[in-house]
Formats: C-alpha cells, sequence, structure tokens
C-alpha cells in the first residue's frame, strides 16, 4: 500500500488553512492535484503552487539559544524554543490549540523527531479533587 501524502492547503469549504490528504492527479496538469480535507472529509482540486501552505521552521542554532526544559504543567508561546529530556531534541513550538476535553496542547517542530503534540498546563487532579466532585 502506497504511503498517504498529507500536505497543509486552503480549504475553500473550510474556509481556512487545514491538512489535506492527496487523493490523486489530475492527467496533463502536474499542479494540480485531488484532496481531502481531514476536518470537513470533503474531496476538492487544489493548485500544488498556490494552495499549498509551504512553512518550514528554522531549526538551525536554537541548541545555542536559552531553551526552556518541556514539562506538561509550563505554558509556552508560539516561537519558543524547548529541550525534551527523554528524547534528547531540541524543537520550535510552531502552534497552540485547545482539545476537545479542555486541555490545551502545542505543536513542536523537533530537529530529529518532527512534528509532535505535546500538553501543556496539565495539572493532574488528586483523589481528592476527584472525591469532591462527585460529591
Amino acid at each position: 500500500m502506497a504511503k498517504v501524502k498529507n500536505v497543509e492547503a486552503f480549504c475553500s469549504i473550510c474556509n481556512a488553512n487545514r491538512k489535506m490528504e492527496l487523493t490523486g492527479d489530475i492527467a496533463g496538469d502536474d499542479n494540480r492535484r485531488w484532496a481531502k480535507c481531514k476536518k470537513c472529509k470533503q474531496t476538492m482540486i487544489i493548485n500544488m503552487t498556490s494552495d499549498v501552505v509551504a512553512h518550514k521552521v528554522s531549526l538551525e542554532g536554537i541548541e545555542n539559544e536559552t531553551c526552556v526544559t518541556y514539562s506538561p504543567a509550563n505554558a509556552y508561546e508560539v516561537g519558543q524554543t524547548i529541550f525534551h529530556e527523554n528524547w534528547d531534541d531540541f524543537g520550535k513550538v510552531v502552534a497552540k490549540e485547545i482539545l476537545s476535553n479542555g486541555q490545551k496542547s502545542i505543536s513542536v517542530e523537533f530537529q530529529k523527531l518532527g512534528n509532535k503534540k505535546l500538553v501543556e498546563l496539565y495539572i493532574k487532579q488528586t483523589d481528592q479533587e476527584e472525591q469532591s466532585e462527585v460529591i
């Protein structure tokens, strides 16, 4: 089975830049492809030169910058550089979002591992807090 290729491109249905799965070629046109939006699930033709967002984060020399050691309990800003001790990798925060359960997360572009999503501002509930919520 072929590897699925994903790109970030403008979705005319969502009216925003979204991750899209490239699903097919158009005969005789190298610049346009069929793509399926991961958010709204609609399939459309996208122009690979104008619709695709080309943003590569510069990760050169971030070891020399003042990096913050990653902890799920901390808050981070877009553009901030972090060091993940368990993975022994440096990265830069490229996006922030709130998940469906209300938990905050960050997307980090790492030098070795690529793009990863990490939790931020995670507060572990104690047994007493959980019991008080039930009552």
